[in-house]
């Protein structure tokens, strides 16, 4: 369900790991609340019913993961990513929707949502994916992972008009590789299998990827790389 992304350790030893849900929906707040509370090893911290209750929780709490509705009344689920991102940006956000539609997972992304959950998952699914989200994963499947690179290819005939903007920081050639093949959708097990090297010397490359471009996730170094004319996809 999961795939390895950075390698962010969790807050502490022996620390459960606090989550703050935001839904409108308050049946849906209790399911996941109910989904998650049987869990030693996590803590729901608090919960919101819009955007903008939202970013003022995360801004007082700093939970570790959010769950987090993409449609709410008020302030978006992915309006309020782009603002929690900016003021806790080491909070890691799985964005809730009841579709799989290309522009609000493209969108969510881009905002900085690490993540993106159905719905309809079943809800002991749900554990799973907050611990590894908090671990460093990245929480997207092979069918949203296709839509993505689409809309990067899109995203690259567009930006190639555009000057980039320096200065751009500088990877290593094996850090290119690495980046180009997490562009195509690739997991780390098959990048190491492409480049004929170890698992962990992709988890190391990917570390470094995301310190040098100062980004939490695999797919915000694909939408800046892209961006910034670093990578071309077609």
């Amino acid at each position: 369900m999961t795939e390895p992304d950075d390698a962010t350790s969790p807050t502490g030893r022996g620390d459960p790991i606090r989550v703050l849900i935001v839904d409108d929906h308050a049946l849906i707040r209790r399911s996941l609340e109910m989904a998650l509370a049987a869990e030693a090893d996590i803590e729901v911290v608090g919960e919101a019913s819009d955007g903008q209750e939202a970013v003022e929780l995360a801004d007082r709490l700093t939970p570790d993961v959010m769950l987090m509705d993409v449609r709410m009344p008020r302030r978006s689920g992915i309006e309020a990513t782009r603002a929690i991102k900016a003021s806790v940006p080491s909070t890691r956000i799985i964005m809730l929707t009841v579709s799989d539609e290309e522009e609000d997972l493209f969108e969510a992304i881009k905002a900085g949502a690490t993540g993106y959950l159905l719905k309809n998952v079943q809800l002991d699914e749900v554990p799973e994916a907050v611990r590894g989200v908090h671990e460093g994963q990245s929480l997207i499947n092979p069918a949203m992972a296709a839509k993505l690179i689409t809309e990067f290819a899109n995203m690259s005939r567009k930006e190639a008009e555009r000057p980039p903007q320096l200065p751009v920081p500088r990877l290593t050639e094996r850090e290119m590789e690495v980046l180009r093949l997490v562009a195509k959708g690739m997991n780390n097990r098959e990048i190491a299998k492409q480049l004929f090297i170890s698992e962990n010397t992709v988890k190391n490359h990917v570390r470094n990827i995301l310190d040098k471009l100062q980004l939490h996730s695999r797919m915000e170094a694909v939408v800046y790389a892209v961006r910034e004319r670093m990578l071309e996809i077609t």
